[in-house]
């Protein structure tokens, strides 16, 4: 089957990786592909779903995380080792590469495209002219903190999800949110991973981060209201997480990504 990568136009910067089957992408048929070429030439690169293949064929992602459809994580870690899979986020940023999970969530790295182009402002007309959310995955933590519960667990756990939301200052203690659900601790554990992805301590991490983060591009407050209120504390923790998670300072978040504001 083909194997293709083009601009979207020339002269542009940008190319969209795709390819017809993740299969029948071969390392040797792309190893003098398009997408070399174009990333040489300081293109940025994007795929969305199985596209990741592509690039991973090429080696462009080797010693980068990268994204795929959940389906194909496991095979696209197996096949391409050199680089590192996330499957749990929604898209992969890695500056001049992108990288998205299924076609809907290609959607998700355009408009964060579009937002780190032109703004926040942009970003959100846009995802209103698409009548869709403008940060599905909460301002740029790229992680989906608020999945949809399995059926028949979302009862139980909607109250945990809303409370692990809403108490950020809270720290997350698994033997009372499980009494609270009416499980043992380990029952608990399993089903909430089963029905988030994740841990209940990660999963309130990443609501405190998408907190602090929306605050810092929607407001002007001083750095340690923003950690007060997004359960951090002080502006010191509040540091110390955003540069572990994103490499970034709050104030550098700010200036990034809150230019819809000035």
């Amino acid at each position: 089957m083909p194997i293709t990568c083009s601009s979207t136009k020339p002269g542009s910067g940008r190319a969209i990786a795709s390819c017809t089957s993740w299969q029948s992408v071969c390392s040797a048929q792309c190893s003098d592909s398009g997408a070399i070429r174009l990333s040489g030439a300081g293109a940025r690169l994007a795929s969305i779903c199985s596209g990741a293949f592509l690039l991973a064929a090429t080696g462009l992602l080797d010693g980068r995380r990268a994204v795929t459809h959940w389906r194909y994580a496991e095979a696209l870690a197996a096949r391409f080792p050199a680089l590192r899979v996330e499957p749990d986020v929604l898209f992969v940023d890695e500056g001049q590469i992108l990288t998205s999970a299924g076609s809907a969530a290609g959607m998700d790295l355009g408009l964060h495209i579009v937002r780190r182009d032109f703004g926040a402002e942009a970003a959100n007309l846009v995802a209103r002219r698409l009548v869709m959310p403008a940060s599905r995955e909460g301002g740029q933590a790229q992680f989906l903190l608020r999945p949809v519960p399995r059926a028949g667990e979302g009862g139980r756990l909607a109250p945990i999800l809303e409370a692990l939301t809403r108490d950020l200052a809270e720290t997350p203690v698994a033997r009372a949110l499980a009494a609270r659900a009416g499980m043992s601790e380990r029952t608990f554990l399993r089903r909430f991973a089963e029905a988030t992805g994740t841990t209940p301590a990660r999963y309130h991490a990443q609501a405190r981060l998408a907190r602090a983060a929306e605050l810092l591009e929607t407001s002007e407050a001083p750095l340690e209201t923003v950690a007060e209120a997004a359960g951090f504390g002080s502006a010191a923790v509040l540091r110390r997480a955003f540069h572990a998670r994103y490499g970034l300072s709050p104030g550098a978040w700010r200036r990034q990504f809150g230019r819809a504001l000035r």
